[in-house]
């Protein structure tokens, strides 16, 4: 039944999978509903579980929030809080879409909006997290996820 998905360089997430109405299903723990396993959802729920056992608060993760921008509404894939302050924007991808500068610009536009000091993003194989600098509007790229208790 999962013989199609593709593996992850990140730790083995327990997921809860079903199928319903020939379509596979995932147990989002986050929003306690099931959701159509996607691609991109696979790469989502594996990186929740990645930031739950770095020690991140489940009550700290929001998934796919929505917000206007240019009159457009986007939605953030995770966005971690801190203190009731948006700390970390999270973009993911699904693993055969590249982590490239598009990518990069698409979280950074996102961010125009909430204003994270932390930007991270994946698509399951390769992992990007940086630090914005306001200041001087450079982006420093860090070589880990930011522990919550640093963000």
């Amino acid at each position: 039944m999962f013989k199609n998905l593709i593996p992850l360089n990140l730790p083995e997430a327990n997921l809860k999978m079903a199928k319903k109405d020939g379509a596979l299903m995932v147990w989002d723990d986050i929003r306690k509903k099931y959701l159509q396993l996607t691609p991109e959802e696979w790469v989502r729920q594996h990186f929740v579980h990645h930031l739950l056992a770095l020690g991140y608060p489940s009550s700290a993760l929001a998934l796919e929030g929505g917000f206007q921008l240019h009159k457009q509404l986007q939605r953030t894939d995770i966005l971690i809080y801190k203190n009731a302050s948006p700390r970390v924007l999270v973009e993911c991808k699904a693993p055969q879409v590249p982590i490239s500068q598009k990518t990069f610009d698409q979280a950074a536009r996102y961010n125009l909006h909430y204003k994270t000091p932390y930007l991270l993003l994946t698509n399951g194989i390769q992992h990007i997290a940086a630090q914005v600098d306001y200041e001087s509007g450079q982006y420093h790229f860090l070589e880990n996820i930011p522990p919550y208790n640093e963000i």
